[in-house]
């Protein structure tokens, strides 16, 4: 919630999101080393606790009187363009929710901790089962029933009402929990057989591991699947779900996890892996879901399984889950930080399968375990097989590319398509399943329009039939691809492309000479590195308008939209750079969302001229494609060239509410 407000002032990059992340699981291994810190023996340290949730209380109150919610800053915290983005998420992330999130992550330990202590005889490791059926629930109402339901500010204002009336729980826990302390032994019995026992390193370092290799298999997965199977909204949800799952059954009670069995199922989904990965053009995309979603499942049983397992004694149960979220704080930072640099690909796939199946048999190992000459074997033959699948997935990512490269923002590839036809072959450039641009080979095709930007798409009819088509013109793009649509430009020309991805730009300028509309183009090129929304903020604050005569609108084709560039606040912002005379042109191509109706409520909200142009393609040139074109001026979009394209939409009407910087909605939109 606080990551999607504060999305549009930071440019909605994935290292926005990233940042949120990371900081939220640093916030939470504090919170649990907090926990592990108070719930010690000796002072009473509940008085701290005490203290900082009344602290937090004056922080909630005192914020609601100058931002929307208490949680939601005011404009006045919006960062500087000088600013450094990072410096600036963690300073608003901790003034906003700092305090707060720090004592709800210490909650779910010391609950369990203060719960041994009253009730010695009952275990306390079900509480954390409860725990994580409420991120679960959370987890799947917020897309399904708040989000669509309530803007930001009412997301903020419930949100602090729940903390408020969780606080009052939390202090009459605590509480108890004080006088307890002072109270008089119930079960000295138990006590006594309950001091703590030293911990060994190797515990520590196999909680730290198993939870670190189920976090980073996690991420693997959501990326495998998300981005080189199926572009769906909201798999991402998937994945997560599984991942809660298993600390839910394993945790809820020791039964519920057989190694035996879960150990099947691993090699069992293990080998259905690599089928998949030697198969992926032929498998069909559910079965492929399936398999991996099966494999992220027993991977995360045997990992949670195995540390339920090596559970220490309730007494020690802090420390413990701090060692559990230092491990999943590990593998969310090797992903999501150390991967990107050390990796062409999304390789810590295969990377994670060779550490479960490591790590599973250490545990078997572990505390004097028989080391039976059958399961070295299967220690050996399964880290084969994981070595075998990790050849698999960096020997066919090569093979099948010209250039793979991966940075921050993403993994990008060149591929050569029909290499063997002269007059066919092509570069093209994806980013897991979107297509980013296409060029042929052959000279006398190389400096043509091509898929979605050819001369009958919506983009290339507004260029080439616009009135100053032959006075110049100045073009801005949102999204840099290959550079296709300078293909359209005249000596007189200025085209200004605005890319996130430096690599992107690198791609595009000619890096390999694989690409080359950017240096055969007869117009003035400019590209701008940054965000898009954030950069032409900047221009019309420091400079004005850009005066564009055609504005493109080219970075929604992918599953994952950035909803902040396709809302009320930033269409304001492309009129204030639109020339009187010029064309608002977007790309709506998507197989899972119709745009349609949130281009058409913003064309209404604004009173915008409007036509829908679907471009059925050659299937080599051309790709099918869906553009629409929007103006104040009538006259530009009735031309008979444009007219007799466009799709018939009289008595069109929808009833989406419109999208703004507090409100969207991609479930109503799903196809």
């Amino acid at each position: 919630m606080i990551a999607r407000y504060i999305l549009p002032w930071f440019g909605g990059v994935p290292a926005v999101w990233s940042t949120v992340q990371m900081f939220f699981q640093i916030l939470l291994t504090a919170g649990y080393a907090y926990a592990d810190w108070v719930s010690k023996p000796g002072y009473k340290r509940e008085r701290w606790h005490i203290l900082l949730l009344c602290l937090s209380v004056i922080g909630v109150l005192m914020l609601s009187v100058f931002w929307r919610s208490p949680i939601t800053p005011s404009s006045d915290w919006k960062p500087s363009p000088e600013a450094i983005p990072v410096l600036e998420i963690v300073k608003l992330l901790m003034i906003s929710v700092g305090l707060p999130y720090f004592l709800l992550a210490s909650n779910s330990p010391l609950v369990q901790a203060w719960f041994h202590r009253l009730f010695p005889t009952q275990t306390a490791y079900r509480l954390y089962a409860i725990s994580n059926i409420g991120s679960l629930l959370g987890l799947v109402s917020y897309p399904l029933l708040v989000e669509p339901l309530f803007t930001l500010p009412v997301q903020g204002w419930m949100w602090s009402i729940g903390y408020l009336c969780y606080v009052g729980f939390a202090l009459w826990g605590t509480i108890k929990a004080l006088q307890h302390r002072s109270a008089t032994v119930i079960y000295p019995e138990i006590e006594a057989s309950d001091r703590p026992i030293r911990l060994s390193w190797s515990d520590r370092l196999l909680w730290i591991g198993l939870a670190a290799t189920a976090s980073l298999f996690l991420l693997a997965t959501t990326a495998r699947i998300t981005q080189e199977i199926a572009v769906v909204p909201f798999l991402w949800v998937l994945p997560l779900t599984i991942y809660l799952l298993s600390f839910i059954i394993t945790f809820a009670n020791e039964r519920y996890y057989n190694r035996n069995i879960f150990l099947g199922i691993f090699i069992f989904s293990f080998l259905a892996v690599i089928w998949a990965v030697i198969g992926l053009a032929t498998i069909p995309i559910i079965i492929q879901i399936t398999i991996y979603s099966l494999c992220l499942f027993a991977v995360c049983m045997i990992c949670h399984g195995e540390l339920y397992r090596l559970r220490p004694q309730q007494s020690q149960l802090t420390t413990f889950y701090l060692l559990v979220s230092v491990g999943g704080a590990l593998g969310g930072i090797f992903v999501t930080f150390v991967a990107p640099v050390i990796f062409k690909g999304y390789w810590e796939y295969p990377l994670g399968l060779v550490l479960a199946w490591l790590l599973f048999f250490l545990t078997t190992f572990h505390r004097s375990e028989t080391g039976l000459k059958w399961q070295r074997l299967m220690l050996w033959a399964g880290l084969i097989c994981a070595g075998f699948l990790m050849y698999l997935f960096i020997s066919l990512d090569l093979e099948s590319s010209v250039l793979l490269q991966r940075n921050f923002y993403a993994a990008t590839r060149i591929k050569v398509l029909e290499p063997t036809n002269e007059s066919s072959q092509r570069y093209v450039l994806v980013h897991g399943m979107t297509l980013h641009g296409v060029q042929y080979l052959d000279p006398e095709k190389r400096k043509l329009p091509t898929a979605y930007y050819s001369e009958t798409s919506g983009v290339g009819l507004a260029i080439n039939h616009h009135p100053r088509r032959r006075n110049g013109m100045r073009v801005g793009v949102l999204g840099l691809g290959i550079g296709t649509l300078a293909a359209y430009g005249l000596p007189d020309d200025v085209y200004r492309f605005y890319e996130i991805n430096p690599d992107v730009i690198e791609i595009a300028l000619g890096k390999g000479g694989y690409f080359s509309y950017l240096q055969d183009s007869s117009a003035t090129i400019e590209v701008v590195l940054g965000d898009a929304r954030l950069s032409l903020e900047r221009e019309l604050q420091e400079s004005g308008s850009q005066n564009y005569h055609v504005l493109v609108l080219d970075v929604f084709s992918s599953d994952s939209i950035p909803v902040y560039l396709l809302n009320r606040e930033a269409f304001a912002l492309y009129l204030d750079h639109l020339a009187p005379d010029g064309i608002i042109a977007v790309h709506i191509s998507n197989r899972h969302l119709d745009l349609v109706p949130v281009v058409w409520k913003l064309a209404d909200h604004f009173s915008l001229h409007r036509l829908l142009i679907d471009d059925e393609g050659d299937n080599e040139r051309a790709i099918r494609s869906r553009w629409f074109l929007l103006s104040r001026d009538e006259s530009l979009l009735s031309i008979p060239e444009l007219t007799t394209r466009a799709r018939n939409m009289n008595g069109y009407t929808t009833s989406l509410p419109l999208w703004t910087d507090d409100y969207s909605n991609l479930l109503q939109i799903m196809r």
